[in-house]
């Protein structure tokens, strides 16, 4: 089997198209929690719990005018817990249908549309937090439906265009564009907030997912068969690495796909992952201000530093584990449940070490950093672990995985908020060794269950047509 050249390739374009997709969908995703601090009248969160007074104050910013002209709205802090969360609502609904949509009618159309409402709804927020907190709600949630399809969507994609031994490569270059959207988003957004009014955030990042939307209709296809300006070596290529791993049934075999183990394997993974990681993200600026007593908001950069790690993280992991799996004839499910433990089990003892540091704030966001940027491993772990055991229904799968996994991002928070609410260190603490043994669990179980051979189940059509 000869390997095609990677440069200016169809399915490397692919993949740097789909990082910039998965970078707009999360710039849209965060952009929310970075404006609604300018959303909201400044009396309304004032009222805020008795800060522990462990550590002293290093706050030493000086106010710059900054510009006031957004409207403002009277939200306390539960009205705003709900606007944060009906995004995820939204998210968890149509998993499992994108998943089989995008196995029916393809996940070029799925994915392109889900970016592109995604875009339509977010240019629509100024509209409808005028309108009222009930409107806001109804559009965040219309944008997790939209978001909930695309990465199942995508799974669906490379099932057709990944060759096996390129996969761990292509899929972390498709999937960390969400980490680098996490990185610049986050900063930009407060400066676009700062200099210019919150309703441009919505704006900006809206208008550019509808332009991405062009790009992607007209440059894109289904699979290689398909595909306008492919080089037949390549179209080859790719077609007969995959030749033995595709089943051609068309009905989903939903009943041994639900008893399998590997599958629930990467359940338990997605899931335990998923919780630390939207603690971090939603309880990471909480927990600086109110026990380090340092306001991560004031420097977006620190806030970002972590997913600019994970950023780094997820594209060399992709090419280390191609590599073992290529060069050094190392097996799949060795890869894949090596990076998984590293990935796990790397953030889970950093997590637990940064309750325990005390007042050194430098220290806490090193560790955070470290935790965060160790769970990049779990990309070339778990994370693409469908493809692996079933190509054919991996959008399918990763529908299933996901809808678990987005469970920790509904009520992890909620958890952490009813633990911590005389935010004493002590309480954090627990917060953090509830997250690192969910972590070690999750680790433990893929390290026995998981699996890296196509599974029996998933590729039955085949064994019909060869005999």
């Amino acid at each position: 089997l000869v390997s095609v050249p990677a440069c200016c390739s169809a399915r490397y374009n692919l993949a740097l198209l789909a990082c910039f997709g998965f970078f707009l969908l999360y710039a849209l995703r965060v952009n929310l929690s970075v404006a609604l601090v300018d959303m909201v009248e400044p009396n309304t969160s004032l009222a805020k719990n008795a800060t522990s007074n462990v550590c002293p104050e290093h706050s030493s910013t000086i106010n710059v005018p900054r510009n006031t002209t957004g409207e403002k709205y009277s939200w306390d802090a539960d009205t705003q817990g709900w606007i944060l969360g009906s995004f995820f609502y939204g998210y968890i609904i149509t998993q499992i249908p994108g998943g089989y949509l995008a196995s029916r009618i393809g996940g070029k159309l799925l994915l392109g549309f889900g970016i592109f409402g995604t875009s339509v709804f977010t240019l629509l927020t100024p509209l409808a937090a005028n309108l009222g907190v009930g409107y806001l709600i109804a559009v965040r949630a219309l944008e997790g439906l939209g978001e909930g399809v695309t990465f199942p969507a995508m799974h669906s994609m490379w099932s057709s265009w990944a060759p096996p031994l390129e996969r761990s490569k292509l899929l972390s270059i498709s999937y960390a564009g969400a980490q680098l959207g996490t990185v610049v988003s986050l900063p930009l957004s407060g400066l676009i907030c700062y200099y210019m009014n919150w309703v441009y955030v919505f704006y900006i990042f809206g208008a550019l997912g509808v332009l991405w939307w062009f790009f992607w209709m007209c440059l894109v296809s289904d699979t290689p068969e398909t595909h306008r300006s492919i080089s037949h070596a390549e179209r080859e290529y790719i077609l007969s690495s995959l030749k033995d791993q595709l089943s051609t049934q068309k009905s989903v075999p939903w009943r041994p796909m639900l008893k399998s183990l590997p599958l629930w394997a990467i359940v338990v993974a997605h899931f335990s992952y998923n919780w630390t990681f939207y603690t971090l993200l939603t309880l990471l600026p909480t927990y600086m201000k109110e026990i380090l007593r340092f306001d991560a908001q004031e420097n977006g950069f620190l806030s970002a530093l972590p997913y600019f790690g994970c950023w780094l993280c997820i594209i060399l992991s992709g090419q280390i584990a191609d590599y073992l799996r290529e060069k050094q004839n190392f097996s799949t499910v060795c890869v894949r449940k090596c990076f998984t433990l590293i990935g796990m089990i790397g953030p889970a003892l950093f997590l637990v070490a940064a309750g325990f540091i005390g007042c050194n704030y430098a220290l806490a966001v090193a560790f955070v950093t470290i935790s965060t940027t160790l769970g990049g491993f779990c990309t070339s772990g778990y994370s693409i672990n469908h493809l692996d055991i079933a190509p054919s229904y991996a959008g399918i799968l990763l529908g299933i995985t996901n809808s678990f996994a987005t469970i920790p991002g509904m009520v992890g928070p909620v958890i952490a908020k009813n633990l911590t609410h005389n935010n004493t260190v002590g309480e954090w603490q627990t917060v953090f060794y509830i997250a690192a043994s969910i972590n070690l669990f999750g680790a433990i179980f893929f390290a026995l269950f998981a699996s890296g051979e196509v599974q029996d189940w998933a590729v039955s059509g085949y064994r019909l047509h060869r005999n």
